[in-house]
């Protein structure tokens, strides 16, 4: 009768070429989903453009046609107060704050994806005013034109977090050190 030996190698799996084991994913990472529901909704986009506005929930191009101009409130001979007062107006239909005006080109966001955004608004060089986690969170809650996008009248859709769950999910994302998506 003949015995045969059975043995077992265990490799490790870290160094194998295929069928790695994929690296999970930590969980901070997810941290900017909520934020990003937000900061690519149409109240968001729609200002956070290259050359011109967006209008409405399908993004299309301001009616009348207007430009960002070099301050970023519309060309010398048609600024942006010409047809946005202090408050909405038409019955809502023209939106308006006091300080209305296109977000800076550093926070260009049209066509960019999650991540972009993310590394974008974290980093003090491209978020639109040098600003830390805790001044990008600040500007959310005073700045009339962001706190508008939770009050635009006229029937627009609203962004998919309350002001309230958007401040506490922007907190949860700069208390665990702005981790982006991959």
């Amino acid at each position: 009768m003949r015995v045969v030996a059975l043995f077992v190698v265990v490799l490790p799996l870290a160094g194998c070429s295929r069928g790695e084991a994929a690296e999970p994913t930590p969980p901070e990472t997810g941290l900017f989903e909520p934020i990003a529901s937000v900061v690519m909704h149409p109240r968001c986009i729609n200002c956070h453009q290259d050359e011109s506005p967006r209008q409405t929930d399908e993004k299309i191009v301001h009616r009348p046609f207007v430009v960002r101009g070099k301050d970023d409130h519309g060309a010398p001979t048609q600024p942006c107060q010409t047809c946005h007062q202090a408050t909405n107006t038409a019955d809502g239909f023209v939106p308006g704050v006091t300080t209305w005006r296109l977000a800076p080109l550093s926070m260009l966001w049209e066509g960019k994806t999650k991540a972009e955004i993310c590394e974008q608004m974290k980093d003090p060089e491209r978020n639109g005013g040098r600003r830390t986690g805790e001044e990008v969170i600040e500007h959310t809650k005073v700045d009339p034109l962001v706190l508008w996008a939770w009050d635009p009248g006229a029937a627009r859709t609203m962004p998919p977090l309350s002001h309230a769950q958007f401040l506490e999910a922007l907190e949860a994302w700069v208390r665990a050190d702005m981790p982006c998506p991959r």
